[in-house]
């Protein structure tokens, strides 16, 4: 295999384009054509490999797909509208009601909403563990449990945790790691190469090349004996390895339209092709930026995974070999101080995305956060005084200089 960055740019060896196009064309349609009726009756069951409706599957969005397959060394991979319909999308097709997963409390305000508000309703049982504490992780899985679930960094409290340990003890007892890979993606972490079973990404970040368009991946690396799945068990025994993926094409992702558009696949995969340099660049100016936020009188605490002083560094360097990521908090003495340094800042964008081009400040507890209770709060690591900070790709100079004019207002 090629390099990551020259395979994120040539994918695999293609047939040419009969008008030497050198990146896929966009096909913007809805719908295929067939020349003769048993030919799309073929397609429709399956037995003929074809584009009958965007719906189902598209040429941009395969390509696109295929990309990602390249660069994870997965199994297979399928392209869905964002990064909430992928998580949604895996998780309706290991579990249902009366079943469980265990996760924890330190995940992304919109993912607890999702189990909180849609899936425990829907029926489903979720158990939140410290994913630190291994053997509160062991206790916490039983025989209706479908998948422990977690982020690889977690968004915003930064937490990294064990991912080979944690995949070793869910194997243990027959149950898939499914992970959440955003703020890494397979160029700062391969999943694969760590005990994860599934990886769910939201492209919309890092992938896309400058937050152009939504959109989202499923990722099997193609692990786990999809036969100790109870929903999963017979399509097992027909297809093997292929079980989820199979399932998701022909029934849950099919029937609950989660499609991504020929039009941002085309852009995602232009986006691909800067995503090294885009993300050396990130993580090196975050680095640089907590660096020196550390030093600065008005600031109460920094948290980044590259510092000497992170919790866990040694975890972190050992995963992260090519950097952790864009994404640091910093601590103020007050959420009123935290408004008035947004306020003040006039090159970094308020704006509640990560990993875009440009660097965005966001108070997490007032926005992604802001349904839920002070304690609720508190038990996910969310604090009033904390300001998440998404670095960009402009000059760290610049950067810095916007920062230190907002703090001195303060």
């Amino acid at each position: 295999m090629k390099g990551f960055a020259t395979t994120a740019i040539h994918g695999a060896s293609q047939r040419g384009d009969p008008h030497g196009a050198l990146r896929p064309p966009l096909y913007d349609s809805a719908a295929f054509g067939f020349a003769d009726s048993q030919q799309i009756q073929l397609a429709f069951e399956g037995r003929k490999p074809a584009h009958v409706y965007s719906r189902l599957s598209n040429p941009t969005v395969e390509a696109f797909e295929q990309r990602i397959w390249l660069l994870s060394g997965a199994l297979g991979v399928i392209a869905v509208s964002s990064g909430m319909a992928a998580i949604s999308n895996v998780l309706m097709a290991l579990a249902g009601a009366g079943s469980h997963i265990v996760t924890t409390r330190n995940v992304f305000g919109n993912t607890y909403s999702l189990f909180e508000q849609t899936f425990k309703p829907w029926g489903l049982e979720v158990t939140y563990v410290d994913m630190a504490d291994h053997n509160a992780l062991a206790a916490a899985i039983h025989d209706q449990t479908r998948a422990v679930f977690l982020e690889v960094i977690t968004n915003p409290q930064l937490q990294v945790v064990d991912i080979p340990e944690i995949a070793h003890i869910a194997h243990e007892r027959g149950v898939p790691l499914v992970l959440d890979g955003t703020l890494t993606t397979p160029y700062l972490f391969r999943s694969k190469d760590h005990g994860v079973d599934v990886e769910v990404i939201s492209s919309t970040k890092y992938i896309s090349g400058g937050a152009t368009t939504i959109g989202g991946l499923i990722v099997d690396n193609g692990s786990f004996d999809w036969k100790l799945n109870p929903k999963l068990q017979a399509q097992a025994k027909r297809v093997g390895p292929g079980a989820l993926l199979s399932t998701l094409r022909s029934e849950v992702y099919r029937n609950l339209g989660a499609c991504l558009s020929p039009h941002n696949a085309f852009l995602q995969t232009l986006g691909l092709e800067t995503l090294t340099l885009r993300i050396d660049k990130s993580c090196a100016n975050a680095l640089t930026v907590a660096l020196w936020l550390q030093k600065h009188s008005r600031v109460a605490a920094v948290n980044y995974p590259g510092l000497d002083n992170f919790p866990e560094r040694e975890i972190a360097q050992r995963l992260f070999p090519r950097g952790v990521g864009g994404i640091l908090t910093l601590d103020l003495a007050s959420r009123e101080q935290c408004f008035a340094f947004q306020d003040a800042l006039k090159l970094v964008q308020r704006a509640t995305n990560v990993n875009d081009n440009k660097t965005l400040v966001l108070h997490p507890a007032s926005t992604i956060y802001c349904e839920y209770s002070p304690n609720q709060k508190a038990s996910m690591g969310v604090r009033d005084t904390m300001l998440r900070l998404s670095v960009g790709i402009e000059d760290v100079e610049d950067i810095i200089e916007d920062i230190e004019q907002g703090l001195a207002t303060l």
